[in-house]
This record gives structure tokens, C-alpha cells and sequence, in this order.
């Protein structure tokens, strides 16, 4: 199998490799000539045989929009175009709807595994066609963790599924994240009783029903910087959290822990929070608790 790969960063450079290590033959275009294999799209295109496979690895929004357009407009009836970034599970409908005008079939892949990828696999949640599932196959599979397919890999649906499973994923993901960051954070207040923060969540790895992955990258960040004093708590997201809220509030789910955990990263971009100035001076007033003063 040959496929063509547009977009070529951290993700799409380890797929690239990890395909190739499988034997599956890539040819993969991206805007930075010291990583891409052609000069072109076009040129990519046209190294690829009939029905042509392509995949898109590049940030969501407007670039994945510009990229399915450009697709629209260079490939034929019966080529396959799989979107595999973060996009939003709406936008896979319009680019479907694009897409199918010219012939051309879509798939949408929710892929996670980040930079670990390369070495463990990428969990994949994709929706399309069963008949184009199945015709890529080879290449979920090579991309895929060893072992049973169905620990890794999931038809989730018809067009739009693959995309909104992954959003799920990384809302769970991001209340995950909180639960272990605000157990760091009361440990380390501790320090006067609890001895050894780090120790204890390596002690956590095996055996306990808190044992994860991102409890083992904890670990690791720890065994790199023992209190993350090197670090900043400025914590970004990347979107899919918001839209699983989006969702739920649509489809009247309560989802408390995973919206807690993206409001607590917007805590985390101010360096002085007026809603906690306010909380303060609300206690003040009701109860005569203490405040602290700003320093100048």
C-alpha cells in the first residue's frame, strides 16, 4: 500500500515513520522542505497509484479546510481522503459534503498516542464507509498498538464518529489531568508530614486502582523536575474540551468533573484571579474572614 501524507510536524513525522516501519509505502508533503519527501501537493498526488489514499495530519480549523479544498480540487472520483487531526466532528460533515460532490470519499480518524506514537501506536476511533474502512485497513493497522485490534482501534460510526469520540477521549483526558495535578499539588503542601511527593506516585504505578499512563508521565516529569519548579502553571487547550462540554449541555449530560478541569485551566492564565479576589472579599464580608493583602 501507498498513501500520501500532507503534514509533517511531531504527530505526522512518527506516523510517517511508524507506517514505513510496517512497510507501508508514504510519501508525505509538508511546507518545510527539510522534512517533506516532494516539493508539491501536486507532486505528491502524482506519485501516488489509482485510487489514490491521502492523509491529512495538520491543525484543525482553517488549515484542515484549506487542505480538504485543495484535495477537492486535484483528486478524482475514487480517491480517498482520511482527516486525521483534532477537528471538530461538525466539520468532518462539511468536508464530506465537499468532498463526495467530486466523488472523492472521507474518512475521519480520531488518533491519539501524542510523541509516544512512534514506539507504543496510536489509539485510532475513525468513522466512514465500512468499504473504505476496510480498503485502509493496512494502514490503522500499522499505526495501531500491538495486539488485539479491538484494544486500539474502533469503526466508531458513519462520518463524523471518529472525530467525536476523540473529543470525548480528551475531555476524560483533561478531568484525568486535574485529579492527578490537584493530588500534586495537596501532597506537596504536606511537605511537613509527606517526605517523598515524587516516590509516592511512582508507588502508585502498580497495583493500585490509580494506575494509568498519565500517571507514569507524571512519574516521569517528576523523576525530570521533583517539584516542577522549572515550570510555569500556564496550561492551554486545545479545544476538543470545550466541545465535549459544547455537547453535553446540547444533549442535556452532565459532565461536572470534565467542566471543572477546563475552568481550572483558565485559572491557571491569570497571574492574579479577580473571581478569587472576589471570593476573598465576598468571605470578608459575610464572614469577617481575613484577606491578604496585595503586594505593591
Amino acid at each position: 500500500m501507498h498513501i500520501g501524507l500532507i503534514g509533517l510536524g511531531r504527530m505526522g513525522s512518527n506516523m510517517r515513520t511508524r507506517l514505513r516501519n510496517a512497510g507501508i509505502e508514504v510519501t508525505g508533503y509538508d511546507r518545510n522542505p527539510d522534512v517533506s519527501d516532494v516539493a508539491s501537493v501536486d507532486e505528491m498526488i502524482a506519485s501516488l497509484p489509482s485510487p489514490r489514499t491521502v492523509w491529512v495530519m495538520v491543525p484543525a480549523g482553517k488549515i484542515t479546510d484549506s487542505v480538504i479544498e485543495e484535495l477537492s480540487e486535484k483528486l478524482d472520483a475514487g480517491d480517498l481522503v482520511i482527516d486525521g487531526g483534532n477537528s471538530r466532528f461538525t466539520d468532518d460533515f462539511t468536508h464530506n459534503d465537499l468532498l463526495s460532490k467530486k466523488g472523492i470519499d472521507y474518512i475521519d480518524a480520531g488518533v491519539s498516542g501524542g510523541v509516544w506514537g512512534l514506539e507504543n501506536g496510536y489509539g485510532l476511533m475513525v468513522g466512514g464507509p465500512k468499504e473504505q474502512v476496510d480498503r485502509v485497513m493496512p494502514v490503522f493497522d500499522a499505526l495501531r498498538p500491538e495486539g488485539p485490534r479491538d484494544e486500539g482501534f474502533v469503526h466508531a460510526g458513519e462520518v463524523g464518529a471518529g472525530h467525536y469520540a476523540k473529543m470525548v477521549h480528551n475531555g476524560i483526558e483533561y478531568a484525568l489531568m486535574q485529579a492527578y495535578a490537584e493530588g500534586f499539588e495537596l501532597l506537596e503542601k504536606r511537605s511537613d508530614l509527606l517526605k517523598d511527593v515524587p516516590g509516592t506516585f511512582k508507588a502508585w504505578q502498580r497495583g493500585t486502582v490509580v494506575r494509568s499512563w498519565l500517571l507514569e508521565l507524571l512519574v516521569r516529569a517528576l523523576d525530570e523536575d521533583d517539584d516542577l519548579s522549572e515550570i510555569e502553571g500556564y496550561v492551554e487547550d486545545s479545544g476538543e474540551g470545550r466541545w465535549t462540554i459544547e455537547e453535553a449541555i446540547e444533549n442535556a449530560v452532565p459532565v461536572p468533573t470534565i467542566s471543572a478541569s477546563i475552568f481550572a485551566r483558565f485559572v491557571s492564565r491569570q497571574d492574579d484571579s479577580p473571581a478569587m479576589k472576589a471570593v476573598a472579599a465576598l468571605r470578608n464580608q459575610f464572614g469577617g474572614h481575613a484577606v491578604k493583602k496585595a503586594e505593591d
